[in-house]
């Protein structure tokens, strides 16, 4: 995921989570293959104004298939070439990297009748930003599946396309402003159908298409094709790059209950180094709403909210392996086990928010800005060490001798019904730092803590994490398109994390 999304604003926050649809048990058609790989001609509204955007697109579809079945594009990529000094800042520098989000929009046409679908794809890492020439953004995801309900042949056309930077200093910290949203047209007078897959009468499969499944979250099959019918488009897939995501499950009798994945990247200062979160569960309670209208002109909306991590019924993350220097120069590995402690509760049983959610609406201008800070106490024990290569028995309690505390802050702006930035009910970059303290415990038949110590403790170090659009199971549908809930009731979207 990256540094910016686009979303249209919505009232309530558990409203504005119903975003994306659920996983398709993919069915390519048995018949041919064919390859998408086009170049057109894009215009794009820059900061500078409008310049010309060259846009490749690849992917492969069916040649053909039979009414009924799910075709699912595979192997999309998305690349944007954006002209030289596209990403100026205001004081006429350019931000050292980049990480984008590519959202082109397809229509799918099958006999006159058109469904739309957006084929998204994100950059695997922050792109470096050249000093001379244009830069290239190449991005990847998953895409909604399709199935004709009729015969005739099924038309894919590439049509507008939106492009979400995030923007970072030489410094890895978010530039001002951290990100720029583009919108572009595909310029008149040229091709732009992407694909055609010839779909047969439903008798029999005589193309060598075999009809599929339907999908698991999806309507059921109905018994007759119906040439009258739009094509159905699906909801977006997850993201392949994360099949092995931890169970993530909602809790559908609590109306405030949001349920997210995150995952990200954490900067161990005396390392020069970063080390990645792996995909995690947060289940978040929303709290109560307080409206401010003291201030003329203004409306500031504050929401108190927790947040508690969730790896198999325990508050942690899953644990993973990291690498350090220890001595300063040998190389070590561990497991870490990073586990939070939960927010309490005051003596009327009241949470200890640790999510403040802070929005105020300009109405001279209709502007909405937002902050959401997260606060989670945690706790870092370190197992299975390993110095280069040699087991190192740090004993069953290696861990920081304290709590501490892993603050984030993600931000908003809305105008013109375009939402950018973070908000918890549509997830997104969340930034901030973390000071580890001294560790105490390591060492099974001597003290290893200072070896620790020095290597992980004291100055802070950045952090970014990215999560996705949470699941509002409570609001969930079972079957039903573009939900944000698989039918377990897991958040669709699986974010993907950006240094």
């Amino acid at each position: 995921m990256t540094g910016a999304r686009r979303r249209t604003v919505r009232g309530a926050a558990v409203a504005t989570a119903v975003l994306l649809g659920g996983m398709v048990p993919g069915a390519q058609a048995a018949a041919g293959v064919q390859e998408i790989d086009l170049e057109l001609a894009y215009t794009c509204e820059l900061p500078q104004g409008e310049q010309p955007v060259k846009v490749g697109i690849s992917a492969k579809l069916p040649e053909s298939a039979q009414p009924g079945q799910v075709i699912q594009p595979e192997d999309v990529v998305l690349e944007a070439t954006l002209p030289e000094g596209a990403i100026l800042l205001p004081d006429g520098s350019t931000a050292a990297r980049v990480s984008a989000e590519l959202r082109l929009g397809v229509d799918v046409s099958q006999q006159g009748r058109h469904a739309r679908a957006e084929w998204i794809g994100t950059t695997a890492e922050a792109v470096p930003v050249p000093a001379e020439g244009g830069l290239s953004l190449t991005t990847s995801g998953s895409v909604p599946y399709v199935k004709p309900e009729g015969s005739g042949d099924l038309l894919f056309d590439a049509d507008a396309l939106s492009v979400e930077l995030a923007l970072e200093t030489a410094q890895g910290t978010p530039a001002e402003p951290p990100a720029i949203s583009l919108d572009c047209s595909a310029d008149p007078d040229q091709p732009t159908q992407l694909a055609k897959t010839e779909v047969g009468d439903g008798e029999g499969a005589g193309d060598g298409a075999s009809a599929s499944a339907p999908p698991a979250s999806g309507p059921a099959e109905k018994e007759t094709a119906d040439d009258e019918a739009v094509p159905e488009v699906g909801a977006r897939a997850k993201n392949p790059a994360a099949p092995d995501a931890p169970p993530c499950v909602g809790d559908v009798e609590d109306d405030l209950n949001l349920n997210a994945y995150v995952t990200g990247y954490a900067n161990v200062a005396k390392l020069d180094g970063a080390t990645k979160f792996p995909l995690a569960c947060t289940q978040v309670s929303q709290g109560p709403t307080r409206v401010d209208l003291s201030e003329p002109g203004f409306t500031h909306i504050y929401q108190d909210s927790t947040a508690v991590l969730d790896y198999r019924g325990k508050p942690q993350l899953p644990p993973t392996s990291g690498t350090f220097l220890t001595f300063g120069f040998m190389p070590t590995t561990a497991t870490l086990e990073m586990t939070q402690i939960p927010p309490g509760t005051d003596a009327e049983g009241t949470p200890d928010y640790n999510v403040k959610s802070h929005l105020v609406v300009d109405w001279s201008d209709f502007t909405n800005t937002g902050v959401t800070t997260i606060d989670l106490d945690l706790m870092l024990r370190l197992r299975d060490v390993e110095v280069n290569g040699v087991p190192l028995d740090v004993g069953d309690n290696c861990r920081t001798s304290k709590p501490f505390t892993l603050s984030l802050e993600g931000r908003m702006t809305a105008k013109d019904g375009v939402t950018t930035g973070y908000t918890l009910a549509t997830g997104g970059v969340l930034t901030g730092s973390v000071t580890l303290p001294p560790f105490s415990g390591c060492g099974a038949g001597e003290d290893l803590d200072s070896i620790f110590t020095a290597s992980l403790s004291g100055a802070p170090g950045y952090v970014k994490q990215v999560q996705g659009a949470p699941c509002a199971a409570q609001q969930h549908v079972p079957g039903s398109e573009g939900a944000v809930c698989t039918d377990e009731y897991e958040p669709v979207d699986v974010p993907v994390a950006v240094r």
